[in-house]
């Protein structure tokens, strides 16, 4: 059947159901206002703003709900499209019927789905994790903290110190710099471990903060450094992961579209959920790129309004590098742990920090 003029009625022939038998009887229904229902041989009228059709789906009998309970269907797409079209009914749906009837856009729609699901992940998550570390109130993050360390401990990532306890009281002191400089009211405290308390196994050379401030420094990274500047250069790095809550984006981050519920109802994500993702999370997976960056900025700023220069970090950070290659190299396993996977990106970092020298 050809489409009828712009405006004009509409004859659709199909099958008209009663709506209490499933007994169907050939009719035909002439789309107007009102609109006119034939059914063997006598016709009765109907509001044309009492229909409800159903929107279309390929290969199917379209289906015109009428008053009472009883339907219309029919296979005169065409005309009936037409009618929908001037008189404005399904635009949404005919629109998505089109694209399921035709392989190429409904090819297209789906690589366009893949595409915003790839910048969500790429860019959503993050933009999500950054905003829910910002809104995570200090008093739950003392918890963290300590579920955190209660998780390291138990797994023996992490152990009591070795060093004497005249070296570690020096240190403790040393850091106070640090601390009366770093700001953003965080309750900060140095703990020195033992990064291998099992032997081979633990975080090795390291140093990590804790969202609430708590900073942990290995035993390990002390022995690697060959003064005690390059050590509150790392310690002045780890304030800047705190001050800019990049741990807690990182875990959050980590936790993945868990961060919509999150943002949405208002819940938090559980101490322990929290002390159970930080090993993969912070010390395995790193922190970005910006993030590393922008922390390395916060310790030059220490390092040169403190010594007038950045080398002290640079150093130490070239020294990790090196022997993280040179256990590669004798086929050994680094620790999975040490700091050099969770800095990555090394050479960029100590030329940005060359470069922030020579200004």
């Amino acid at each position: 059947m050809n489409a009828p003029e712009v405006g004009g009625p509409v004859s659709l022939r199909g099958v008209y159901f009663d709506g209490h038998s499933s007994r169907d009887r050939a009719a035909t229904l002439t789309l107007g206002d009102p609109a006119w229902l034939t059914l063997d041989g006598e016709s009765h009228s109907i509001q044309a703003g009492a229909l409800r059709v159903d929107p279309p789906v390929p290969g199917v009998r379209r289906v015109i709900h009428l008053p009472g309970g009883a339907r219309f269907e029919t296979t005169d797409f065409a005309p009936l499209l037409a009618w929908e079209r001037t008189s404005g009914r399904n635009r949404a749906l005919r629109g998505v019927a089109w694209l399921e009837a035709h392989w190429g856009s409904a090819l297209a729609a789906v690589a366009l789905a893949f595409a915003l699901l790839g910048g969500f992940i790429v860019w959503g998550i993050p933009a999500l994790a950054t905003q829910a570390a910002r809104v995570t109130p200090r008093g739950v993050l003392a918890s963290f903290d300590a579920q955190t360390l209660r998780f390291l401990e138990e797994q023996a990532f992490i152990g009591p110190s070795g060093l004497p306890r005249a070296r570690q009281a020096q240190l403790q002191r040393e850091f106070g710099q640090v601390q009366g400089w770093a700001g953003g009211g965080y309750p900060y405290r140095l703990l020195l471990r033992d990064g291998k308390p099992g032997g081979e196994a633990g975080v090795g050379a390291n140093a990590f903060a804790l969202p609430n401030g708590t900073i942990v420094m290995t035993d390990q990274l002390v022995a690697l450094a060959r003064s005690d500047r390059e050590l509150l250069g790392v310690l002045a790095h780890e304030t800047g992961h705190v001050t800019r809550r990049h741990g807690l984006a990182t875990v959050y981050q980590g936790l993945g579209l868990g961060l919509v519920t999150t943002l949405v109802t208002g819940d938090l994500v559980s101490a322990s959920t929290f002390a159970a993702a930080v090993p993969a999370a912070i010390l395995r997976g790193g922190y970005s790129r910006a993030a590393e960056a922008e922390a390395d900025r916060v310790s030059a700023d220490f390092m040169r309004s403190r010594y007038g220069t950045t080398r002290p970090l640079q150093d130490i950070l070239t020294r990790l590098e090196a022997g993280a290659r040179g256990e590669a190299a004798g086929d050994a396993e680094p620790a999975w742990l040490d700091i050099f996977r969770s800095h990555p990106v090394t050479a960029e970092r100590v030329a940005a920090l060359k470069a922030l020298d020579a200004r």
